[in-house]
């Protein structure tokens, strides 16, 4: 792996390790971290001992390397962070468009949503900061699926779906057939695939740092193509200002 300059070389492969665990669906051997990482085998088990003394990684009894308990608050901590520094763009959001905007980040085959701003009508979506939903069935998730590629999308979701609705992709072929559209018109749109009478238009924020999206969703009644057309450059130019203000180059430097 390529170091960065002026890193410390071991954390920043310490820390690569548990992104090759989190890669491979949150469990893997310490061979094939070895290979993923072109890291020699004692080096990685040197880490990955460190690890498991910290909580950071548990061994199970197969052998296997899994994700620790002791992530768990520090994801938390950091989604908490995320959606605060989305809530100024998802406050503009709502106020132009007059639907509920949302942030999510994806965990799993779940994304998580990290924030939102409600719509001020009184009919309105509404969902709950730290509630999870099947990312193959909503905007957002489907938004950020399509930034990676088909194997990965397999690796994630699987390949026995859940459709919480009718309108939701029955197998991992439709998936992928849904995510190579979202691919090409640049954002993706659930349209009552989550919740029947809902409809959202979503996009991913752009950038390998972190999987997150946006999204504005409301009832079907009103939120339509016309809407749509006008959502979607909105959402664009509200991620790019997002992946900015996350952008590791401005928020991970230490003077």
């Amino acid at each position: 792996m390529t170091t960065r300059s002026g890193g410390v070389q071991s954390v920043e492969r310490a820390f690569h390790v548990l992104e090759l665990i989190a890669a491979a669906g949150g469990e893997a051997t310490i061979s094939e971290l070895s290979a993923a990482a072109d890291l020699p085998l004692p080096t990685i088990h040197r880490f990955l001992r460190t690890m498991v003394g910290l909580g950071y990684v548990r061994q199970s009894p197969d052998r296997r390397y899994t994700l620790g308990a002791r992530l768990v608050p520090l994801g938390e901590a950091a989604n908490r962070r995320l959606g605060a520094v989305g809530r100024p763009v998802l406050q503009r959001i709502a106020e132009e468009l007059g639907e509920s905007a949302n942030m999510a980040t994806l965990d799993g085959q779940t994304i998580v949503y990290v924030g939102q701003v409600q719509s001020t009508r009184s009919m309105r979506m509404f969902t709950e900061v730290g509630r999870r939903a099947l990312a193959h069935a909503t905007g957002v998730g489907k938004a950020i699926l399509a930034t990676m590629p088909d194997d990965e999308v397999e690796r994630v979701v699987g390949r026995q779906i859940d459709r919480p609705t009718e309108r939701a992709s029955a197998t991992l072929e439709e998936l992928v057939e849904r995510l190579d559209v979202v691919r090409a018109q640049g954002y993706s749109v659930d349209d009552e695939e989550q919740e029947i009478g809902v409809r959202c238009y979503a996009v991913a924020v752009p950038g390998d740092h972190v999987r997150c999206g946006i999204s504005v969703s409301g009832p079907t009644s009103r939120v339509d193509d016309a809407f749509g057309r006008r959502a979607v450059p909105l959402l664009h130019d509200a991620a790019e200002q997002l992946a900015r203000a996350l952008s590791p180059e401005l928020t991970g430097a230490v003077h």
